[in-house]
């Protein structure tokens, strides 16, 4: 009678005996991209997957996910649960997430492909495999999920579109265009590492939670059916970085200088999930000060002391940013507010409580630097002169958004930094975005920015309202401006009334 294979050896037959030999062919021409970076492998056999899954178990395991998932998406779209929801408000975050995160998953899903296919260890190419098909099933679930909104809320129609086209989602679109144009193991530290396990929670547990505060059972439910996923993508992360670290000591410091940029560029990144976590989440949960405080700060710092026993530091300009949770979400907001016009979503000025609230969050700084703007704001709005900003903003070269960052040691001037690269001169928002681009300035010098593409003639025009409704396809007056007289608004009174 055949013998019962044990788990351990049902995943060695099924991931790494799957591996093969090259007896006759040449294993470096198999593996191109392995060796460009100055990354040392001696030993792939080292590369350990504590959750030891086989393709069989993670098809079983997703398909009873996706029934319970999907029948609480079916309860929610009868039982009209956007109904539900705190404050129309809140629908405008829920844009935001659809047009500038999801997209990003379908970057993630081609990605790990790629770079799975890379990988000479047969453990690392199963693991970029699940991990690729994990990224693809998160873009699926999430456009379902928030498909429902796009029957009753206007901004939704075309986000595809928009990602690749609108000036404020080429942020996120270049973090991923920047990460997928470079080596396998940087894309494994920039996606794998810095942002699945430095990072990521700090896009998914506060806004999920802030989803559930605020009745949005749909996109809560989403990122519950996501977490186990989200588990398995920061062991893998952690994985990568033990792996390279142990592999040699030469690897040490050119993953040192990975850390330092992919965080710099996904701290850069959170900026907007800052701002929707601060003013975008009617019932609030945490603020962004206290959410980088317990997501990095504390759990961090323990990670970078463990990995301090390879050499690697805490990241590059890290005491910066400890700094700039004070300020980012508040800058972030104020320039959407002032640019509402050519934005894709509401925006509105913060209620008298909700700027108390921001007041006791942000004790050292609110009230100094922020309040003023938005009490001004409110009179101007009050006598009919409400302000929007009528040019286009500087862009930093190699994050892309415009410069609305100060300097920490006075909050009142704005960090500008500028580089001369072959007789042209290039601008940055801080000292960290300049130092990526100084390291690679042939990458970057081709950086598509949206208000330079603008004024080149290239998105249309020449007016911002052709370049709004021809270029981006944007519904002006609909997808955009303030949220008080807007269809969405007017829309939501009926429904309360009717109910």
């Amino acid at each position: 009678m055949a013998k019962k294979l044990n788990i351990k050896d049902k995943y060695r037959l099924l991931t790494r005996d799957l591996d093969w030999e090259y007896s006759y062919a040449d294993r470096s021409k198999a593996f191109p991209f392995e060796e460009f970076e100055g990354i040392k492998i001696t030993d792939w056999s080292k590369w350990e997957d504590p959750f030891r899954l086989t393709m069989d178990a993670y098809w079983k395991y997703q398909a009873e996910k996706e029934k319970k998932l999907y029948a609480i998406f079916d309860a929610f779209s009868q039982n009209n649960g956007h109904l539900n929801i705190s404050d129309p408000r809140y629908v405008n975050a829920i844009k935001i997430f659809l047009t500038g995160v999801s997209p990003l998953e379908y970057q993630a899903y081609q990605g790990f492909a790629h770079v799975g296919r890379q990988f000479g260890g047969v453990g690392a190419r199963v693991a970029c495999q699940m991990q690729s098909l994990d990224e693809l099933r998160h873009v699926q679930t999430q456009i379902h999920a928030m498909s429902h909104y796009n029957k009753f809320f206007d901004g939704f129609q075309d986000f595809s579109h928009m990602h690749d086209r609108v000036w404020y989602l080429s942020v996120p679109k270049s973090f991923f265009n920047d990460a997928r144009a470079a080596g396998p193991f940087e894309f494994m530290i920039a996606i794998g590492f810095s942002f699945e396990y430095v990072l990521t929670n700090l896009l998914f547990v506060p806004f999920m939670s802030g989803a559930a505060h605020n009745g949005d059972m749909a996109t809560v439910t989403f990122g519950f059916s996501a977490q186990s996923d989200e588990a398995r993508h920061m062991t893998l992360g952690l994985e990568i970085i033990k792996f390279l670290l142990e592999q040699h000591e030469d690897n040490v410091p050119i993953v040192q200088k990975w850390i330092d940029k992919w965080f710099w560029r996904g701290t850069r990144l959170l900026t907007i999930v800052a701002m929707m976590m601060d003013y975008m989440l009617p019932n609030k949960v945490m603020s962004w000060k206290e959410a980088w405080e317990v997501y990095f700060e504390e759990a961090g710092g323990a990670l970078f002391k463990d990995l301090a026993r390879y050499g690697i530091e805490m990241p590059k300009y890290a005491d910066v940013i400890e700094k700039e949770k004070d300020h980012v979400s508040h800058q972030a907001w104020w320039t959407f507010y002032t640019l509402g016009h050519a934005a894709g979503f509401h925006t509105w000025i913060p209620t008298d409580q909700e700027l108390d609230w921001l007041s006791e969050k942000y004790p050292d700084t609110f009230d100094k630097y922020y309040r003023p703007r938005w009490e001004l704001a409110k009179k101007m709005a009050d006598e009919g002169n409400r302000f929007y900003s009528p040019g286009l903003p500087q862009l930093c070269t190699t994050c892309q958004i415009p410069m609305i960052f100060t300097e920490m040691d006075d909050p009142t001037k704005t960090c500008y930094r500028d580089h001369v690269h072959n007789g042209e001169r290039y601008h940055f928002c801080s000292d960290g975005c300049k130092d990526i681009f100084c390291d690679e300035p042939e990458k970057y010098v081709q950086s598509w920015l949206p208000v330079h593409q603008i004024f080149q003639g290239n998105c249309g025009g020449p007016d911002v309202a052709d370049i709004l409704s021809d270029f981006y396809k944007m519904n002006v007056g609909a997808d955009n401006l303030d949220i008080e007289g807007s269809p969405d608004l007017e829309r939501w009174k009926k429904w309360q009334n009717a109910s």
